[in-house]
């Protein structure tokens, strides 16, 4: 499948660990969303009234959960969070959920996963679920087109002010790539243009394979650096992965490291698209191509989410999750704060964001942090890109203090 739903570890339980009893039973540490909300600095914004109220985050997965509802119910009542009503749009026959088929396991769990994270950083945000009933194949475009279609469907009806997409396909593996002729990717960022159109923010995940990626079977990485598509696409906001190190209230006990364990962050320059004009000041690094991700969020299994969900039957109860399927929806969040604080879609936010790096470093004030401890995203035997100081291709312009990134971004978009 070129569209790859996220990662789920092997790490579940029935009922919730703490933070050393992760690590006394797996040798890794899981985290809950008060951790997260003390990590990100989010606290404050909560206390101001800033929730996302009035702001809507769609999500976009194939098949979805039959337990979705249910499961963030429950999920927002072990930590003391009200919970929201999740509008779910089907599009295209969606087949009937089936725990023995493994794809509709994988990608309900991905759909869980988004809910929760997005809910967990925006708790007032709006939330609509699309569940696509395309499977995808191996030629690149199939099961995407039908998931571009639901999103211009509703950014033309006005729905949604920012799009979460986890899932992704190698650039090489679309129609046409060997030969140069990119169109089978171009004539899928229809729904992209209609979003920059009517404000509305695009998101995707950056990738779990570092600077490579999964062949066209999803059951090999190629051996040499490539990027993802719609990660690549110069009007997604590309979303990597770091290692948060929190204690058990979410302080921080070392700096962001690059999320490289079950899997590593996506990033590196894309085959297919330019060096966009947002990017100039970073040529240094990413050349004449587009360079990815933008910016990054938790995505380490060490340091992984709770989540929880009943759509197996065989597994109820609490998963530790992992990947940049986590990071997005994480930031779609941020995002849905933003808009609230701007009364209004930021729309494309690259050229704030990147505006707002390029005074970073002398001016807290943005919220942008930058991480620069050495750790890189080689993965598979690719070599990949080190996370040094300023932009890089493993964590992008870094990651966020939302206090103050959140009205930064508003103000700046």
């Amino acid at each position: 499948m070129p569209a790859v739903a996220g990662q789920q570890s092997e790490n579940t339980a029935r009922s919730l660990l703490t933070t050393d009893q992760c690590q006394a039973k797996w040798r890794i540490s899981c985290y809950t969303p008060t951790q997260y909300r003390q990590a990100y600095n989010l606290n404050p914004l909560y206390r101001a009234g800033v929730t996302g109220k009035g702001r809507t985050i769609v999500i976009v997965d194939a098949f979805g959960s039959p337990t979705i509802q249910h499961d963030l119910d429950v999920y927002s009542a072990r930590f003391g969070m009200k919970s929201t009503h999740v509008d779910v749009v089907k599009w295209g026959t969606v087949p009937t959920f089936d725990p023995a088929n493994p794809a509709h396991i994988d990608w309900a769990g991905e759909t869980t996963l988004d809910v929760e994270m997005a809910h967990a950083v925006a708790p007032d945000a709006h939330i609509v679920l699309v569940e696509s009933g395309a499977n995808q194949n191996g030629d690149g475009t199939t099961g995407l087109r039908e998931m571009m279609d639901a999103e211009k469907w509703l950014v033309d009806r006005g729905v949604g002010d920012v799009i979460s997409q986890s899932f992704g396909a190698t650039e090489n593996t679309f129609p046409g790539f060997r030969s140069g002729d990119f169109s089978s990717i171009q004539n899928l960022r229809y729904a992209f243009k209609d979003a920059a159109r009517h404000g509305v923010t695009v998101l995707a995940a950056s990738g779990d394979g570092g600077a490579t990626n999964t062949t066209a079977s999803g059951k090999a990485n190629y051996p040499y650096r490539v990027n993802a598509w719609p990660s690549s696409d110069p009007l997604a906001v590309s979303v990597g992965g770091t290692q948060l190190h929190l204690d058990a209230k979410g302080d921080r006990i070392a700096p962001d490291s690059v999320y490289n364990d079950d899997g590593a962050s996506g990033g590196g320059l894309s085959h297919v698209f330019a060096r966009p004009s947002y990017q100039n000041g970073v040529e240094q690094v990413v050349g004449d191509r587009r360079g990815t991700p933008d910016v990054s969020m938790s995505a380490a299994l060490n340091g992984g989410a709770w989540v929880y969900s009943s759509y197996d039957p065989k597994r109820v109860g609490w998963d530790v999750y992992v990947g940049t399927s986590e990071a997005s929806p994480l930031f779609a969040g941020i995002v849905a704060l933003a808009d609230q604080v701007a009364g209004h879609r930021l729309g494309d936010i690259h050229q704030a964001l990147y505006s707002l790096f390029a005074r970073s470093s002398r001016n807290p004030s943005t919220g942008i942090v930058d991480v620069k401890d050495g750790t890189n995203n080689s993965y598979a035997g690719v070599t990949g890109h080190t996370a040094v100081k300023g932009y890089d291709m493993a964590t992008g312009v870094g990651t966020i203090d939302a206090a103050r990134f959140v009205p930064a971004l508003a103000k700046e978009g």
